[in-house]
């Protein structure tokens, strides 16, 4: 069963990753777009992610940024997977290229790490873990496309290095909406799905001097 138990933010201690904010991942022009940008455009992810990522700023919480990229002719890409043979067929996200770049809305401040990594976690033969060690992060937020894919690959290995995981449920998109929900449901058992509203208001909450702290909603229990 998901637990109930209330989630604490102190933003010393708390990082926002966002994941794979990039053209050919979000854009109706991207490589991907067939299947991401339609549901990226109907929920509204990208306004209520920059809102996220604003109040997360002001509060003085860290902010990263990750991106997948690729050298031409894909070297590192290991060819066991559907989505890899496809990012190869559609010459997606080749380091230096716009499609890999991060999109403007959501653009990285000029103190915020980017980390670049080839596969299904920004975890692995990343810099991801020792920057949230360095700042001695205990508590990471994610946002990103596809929330199925790299977004929930990155939260387990997030959980398995022992961070506490949170999983910003509106600030995610993945090819459907039932695809989206199931990870929803899987991180719940491993860590903490809130909306961006709600972390915006525990966030505000520590700022101010109060109780910082929000409980999950019924629905999402």
């Amino acid at each position: 069963m998901p637990t109930t138990e209330p989630i604490s933010l102190d933003p010393t201690r708390t990082a926002l990753v966002n994941v794979h904010w990039q053209h050919d991942i979000v854009t109706p022009d991207g490589a991907f777009a067939p299947f991401f940008a339609e549901s990226v455009q109907r929920h509204g992810v990208i306004g209520t992610t920059r809102g996220l990522v604003d109040a997360v700023r002001k509060a003085g919480a860290l902010v990263i940024w990750a991106r997948g990229a690729f050298q031409p002719g894909y070297p590192e890409l290991i060819l066991n997977t559907g989505l890899n043979h496809a990012i190869k067929n559609l010459g997606a996200l080749i380091d230096g290229s716009r499609g890999a770049q991060i999109i403007p809305e959501l653009v990285p401040g000029d103190d915020e790490s980017v980390v670049s990594h080839p596969g299904t976690s920004a975890f692995p033969n990343a810099a991801l873990d020792a920057i949230l060690r360095r700042r001695q992060i205990d508590t990471v937020l994610f946002t990103g496309v596809a929330t199925n894919v790299t977004v929930e690959g990155t939260a387990r290995d997030a959980v398995n290095l022992g961070y506490n995981v949170i999983l910003v449920s509106d600030a995610c998109a993945a090819a459907t909406d039932e695809a989206h929900d199931a990870t929803l449901a899987t991180l719940s058992l491993l860590g903490k799905v809130a909306s961006a509203a709600d972390i915006q208001l525990a966030l505000q909450r520590h700022t101010d001097g109060q109780d910082a702290t929000l409980t999950e909603s019924p629905a999402l229990a």
